[in-house]
């Protein structure tokens, strides 16, 4: 720790942190106003079936991702089985897929007017709906089975980690206790790998709850769509407010209930390097019961949309290669990039901060910046819209003082107002990117630098900069691919006349014609699919 930090840099923090939390407490203090009536008929209506929906649905999405990704996670980490090598990271592709996406595909494949309906009408000589049952896609459980298949990722990615972290010397006890794969698997590994588990759940129903194009494309009403539909259709943005300050409650009573749950729980393990001996080679019917487990999963989440976005862009070919298309996506481009860039800086000074400095106050300023990834988008566009509505008129009153003329809309009327939200909710990701680098660079380093005399400024530049450039382009990289992907927060701030790739291929979902927006989605996921192999390089080099 660096005693003799000087008072600007704590400055500096101070300020990063107020004004990225700037948001939520705006939102905090919207939601105390009173409104016209609104929430209270909301509340006497239709807020219950709002609220029973958000948990249920993520309660069934935290189940299904946990059910398919455990058996994958235990194939990839435990077994040793024909593709295995690939299907590592293969399995982590369905990230890169926008949920609204795979629902609009499986929606077109499986309602009455679709293929399969069609089929197993001609095959069975069915007539009317009356004659047979179908589930219907349109549904909660729709929904929940399409967010499962995007979503599984985090928990399969944590809990292979925790598989293949877990000490070989406990799996060879077992094994010497009599215990197969299956009870070794039970017994032992999985009650190991709770917390990673519990995190990974935890994980994909803050994601649930934040979702907004997919449960509004299945017309399911959630939260997230009364928080919509209560701004722009009722016009009340204190109701809107109040809807939010009740997903942020969800969100973090989620979080609290998964850190109470393992406050007690700790696990000492020696660790010891995984190789081959110690995986289960596993053959005949159970080596391709695993391939084809995973081969299937991997086609239902990725493979099979991929394709048939594929399919979709070959054939609106014409219609699609347009200026539209390449303005669309250089509006996501650079914004993406201004997102990414602010945000690594910001994470520097943060982080800087709270490695050199022995104030408590400095440490808990980095970690209160984090908070903003905990809000759905949304939620964030009202907690951002207030304060800025607030700041475009209080500089417009002034310039009227003034006898001059105010400049309009100067914040909410910009690309600024989508670029301070993406920053408050993505400068975690470049946070936490930073703060695992930081923890590979040793404090001797510091303290030299402070034997040599060396400014804090000068520490940063000279030692920690050139240590942390890694980190630095993970973060800026995983910033910039949320940033092209994130919609809610982009339909409800864009400026008027300002599309990015995101809204523009929602807005051919919303009006049943993905078809013509089927080569931006393509963008999304090519684009989407960098970090995931950067991220399985980086496992792969740790393991």
């Amino acid at each position: 720790m660096i005693l003799g930090l000087t008072r600007s840099w704590s400055l500096a923090g101070y300020v990063i942190t107020a004004i990225l939390l700037l948001p939520l407490l705006a939102l905090i203090v919207q939601a105390t106003l009173p409104d016209e009536a609104v929430f209270s008929h909301l509340f006497n209506t239709v807020l219950p079936t709002y609220i029973f929906n958000s948990l249920i649905l993520m309660l069934l999405v935290g189940l299904g991702s946990l059910i398919i990704a455990l058996p994958a996670a235990w194939f990839i980490a435990r077994c040793e089985f024909p593709g295995r090598r690939y299907f590592q990271w293969l399995l982590l592709l369905p990230l890169a897929m926008p949920a609204y996406i795979v629902a609009y595909v499986y929606t077109d494949m499986l309602d009455y007017a679709g293929p399969v309906q069609r089929a197993l009408r001609a095959w069975f000589e069915w007539q009317t709906p009356h004659d047979y049952y179908f589930p219907a896609i349109r549904s909660i459980g729709g929904a929940a089975i399409v967010l499962s298949l995007v979503l599984f990722p985090y928990i399969y990615l944590l809990a292979r980690t925790a598989f293949m972290e877990q000490s070989s010397n406990l799996l060879h006890a077992s094994k010497v206790m009599g215990c197969g794969p299956w009870r070794s698997f039970w017994r032992l590994a999985l009650p190991m790998a709770r917390p990673a588990l519990a995190v990974g759940v935890a994980l994909v129903a803050m994601e649930t709850a934040a979702d907004f194009a997919t449960v509004s494309y299945f017309a399911v009403p959630t939260l997230t769509t009364a928080v919509y539909d209560t701004w722009l259709g009722y016009g009340s943005l204190t109701a809107a407010a109040k809807l939010s300050a009740i997903m942020l409650l969800v969100v973090f009573c989620m979080v609290g209930v998964e850190r109470f749950a393992r406050r007690k729980q700790q696990l000492f393990q020696k660790q010891a390097r995984l190789d081959e001996s110690d995986r289960y080679h596993l053959t005949a019917v159970k080596a391709w019961t695993a391939w084809g487990y995973c081969i299937g999963l991997l086609t239902l989440s990725f493979l099979l949309p991929f394709a048939i976005l594929c399919g979709y862009a070959v054939d609106y070919f014409a219609e699609s290669w347009d200026i539209r298309f390449w303005q669309y996506s250089l509006n996501s481009l650079y914004i993406a990039a201004i997102v990414s860039a602010v945000c690594v800086v910001l994470a520097v000074v943060l982080m800087f901060l709270r490695r050199v400095s022995p104030r408590s106050s400095d440490h808990l300023a980095s970690r209160l910046s984090s908070t903003g990834y905990a809000l759905p988008g949304t939620v964030l566009a009202i907690g951002v819209l207030v304060p800025l509505t607030y700041i475009d008129f209080a500089i417009n009153d002034v310039m009227d003082w003034m006898g001059a003329q105010g400049p309009g809309l100067l914040f909410t009327g910009s690309i600024f107002t989508l670029i301070f939200a993406f920053c408050v909710r993505f400068v975690a990701i470049a946070i936490g990117s930073l703060e695992n680098s930081y923890k590979r660079i040793s404090p001797s380093l510091d303290m030299a630098s402070i034997t040599l005399g060396q400014s804090p400024m000068q520490l940063l530049r000279r030692v920690h900069l050139p240590l942390l450039r890694k980190g630095m382009f993970a973060g800026a990289l995983l910033v910039f691919i949320e940033s092209m992907k994130e919609l809610p927060a982009a339909l409800l701030l864009r400026p008027i006349g300002f599309e990015n790739l995101a809204t523009y291929v929602f807005q051919f979902v919303s009006d049943e014609k993905l078809e013509h927006g089927a080569l931006a989605a393509i963008v999304i996921v090519m684009v989407g699919l960098i970090p995931l192999i950067y991220l399985n390089r980086s496992l792969e080099q740790s393991h």
